[in-house]
């Protein structure tokens, strides 16, 4: 194996918040094995997610955003797909009208007007300030919006998203009572991040490992050679998996990274 591709909330990190020891030595020998390791997130590249990338390899491509942002930390090159006007304004609309918790991202920057308890806790979670503000601040091109609501409102918010978005769910062992609804321009996920990824590195997607927990992975688990989930992985990741390791509180990881470089 040449690459493999590691979700971040339930794969990388659990519910200690914490990435164990035992993952980042693994990391390090398959770094020495000569195998790229990609960070493939639905989180922004800032914060905590971009201190994770760094560690995983400081001078390569990585995957933010559930596949809207797709950055290289070496020469800022980018590979990023922005949402359309209508979509981002119908986004805004709706989250004005029902009150629930929209995030807007840029590659660099985020903006939400919630001042709610989920949205500060979502905060810390990124590792950046709480600072609620008008989406109309945003600068840069919107890649990505997401919703932080409660299992049981998933459904509503997905019936409700513009047509022309891609819907990817997740999870964090940190927010355990909320989920996070991203939307994406459609036909852009973390499986078409790694490919473009893969291409860049001229690693054939047979070639490459992808381990995840979420129903957001699964873009991703379905196009690469040696698709691993995580034993605390959705029914659906397990179903798509070749290969199933430990939980992510028992550092597991550092299985499936083993296995890659035992080939």
């Amino acid at each position: 194996m040449k690459l493999v591709g590691i979700d971040v909330d339930g794969t990388l990190v659990g519910a200690s918040g914490e990435v164990p020891a035992s993952v980042w030595d693994a990391a390090e020998r398959a770094r020495a094995a000569g195998i790229r390791l990609v960070l493939c997130s639905g989180r922004p590249a800032f914060g905590v997610a971009l201190d994770y990338a760094r560690r995983l390899d400081a001078t390569g491509w990585h995957i933010f955003q559930n596949g809207a942002s797709v950055l290289d930390l070496d020469s800022g090159g980018s590979r990023s797909t922005g949402l359309f006007a209508a979509a981002r304004q119908a986004l805004i609309a709706q989250s004005r009208r029902t009150g629930d918790v929209l995030e807007l991202y840029t590659d660099r920057d985020y903006a939400t007007e919630s001042a709610v308890q989920w949205a500060k806790q979502h905060a810390e979670l990124l590792g950046v300030p709480f600072r609620p503000r008008s989406f109309d601040t945003l600068e840069d091109a919107v890649v990505r919006g997401q919703w932080v609501v409660g299992h049981a409102d998933v459904e509503r918010v997905v019936r409700d998203a513009p047509a022309e978005l891609e819907v990817a769910v997740s999870s964090s062992p940190l927010m355990p009572d909320a989920a996070f609804v991203g939307m994406t321009r459609a036909g852009v996920n973390k499986g078409t991040g790694l490919r473009a990824i893969a291409a860049e590195y001229g690693i054939d997607l047979r070639d490459v490992m992808y381990v995840g927990d979420s129903d957001n992975d699964l873009s991703a688990l379905r196009i690469v050679g040696h698709p691993v989930a995580m034993a605390n992985a959705s029914p659906p990741v397990l179903e798509a998996a070749s290969r199933v390791v430990g939980h992510v509180d028992d550092g597991a990881l550092a299985q499936a990274l083993q296995f890659a470089i035992d080939g």
